[in-house]
């Protein structure tokens, strides 16, 4: 299984990032292993609109299962959705606090967005 983790750095230290669209970076970890690579998501961080759609392009184009972040706002939704994508909002801590309390089975899977569009 592939989680992304939406991230202020490039390692499993790093702080999650709240904004889904606006992450500097997805952490995508691998759940058996726990390898991971870092991905960078600076050609979203000053659009004016479509950032949320173009992050959730990026995940779905990394293959990812599972996304972990503090807010997913409805049209990036609706894109991790169509990719088949499962996602869990509310998190936070570093990474690898994250892929802990997913492992422990601590965080709730997302039903809908839970911010408006064009959230900071």
């Amino acid at each position: 299984m592939r989680i992304a983790i939406s991230s202020a750095g490039k390692d499993l230290d790093s702080n999650l990032d709240p904004r889904f669209g606006r992450a500097a970076y997805f952490i995508i970890v691998d759940a058996e292993t726990m390898d991971f690579e870092a991905v960078e998501n600076t050609q979203n961080l000053n659009l004016t609109q479509g950032a949320g759609i173009q992050a959730g392009k990026t995940i779905a184009d990394h293959h990812v299962d599972t996304l972990i972040t503090g807010h997913c706002g409805p049209k990036a939704f609706k894109v991790l959705q169509r990719a088949g994508v499962i996602i869990y909002t509310g998190a936070g801590g570093s990474v690898a606090d994250v892929i802990e309390q997913f492992n422990n089975g601590e965080l709730a899977v997302a039903s809908e967005a839970d911010v408006e569009g064009h959230w900071v």
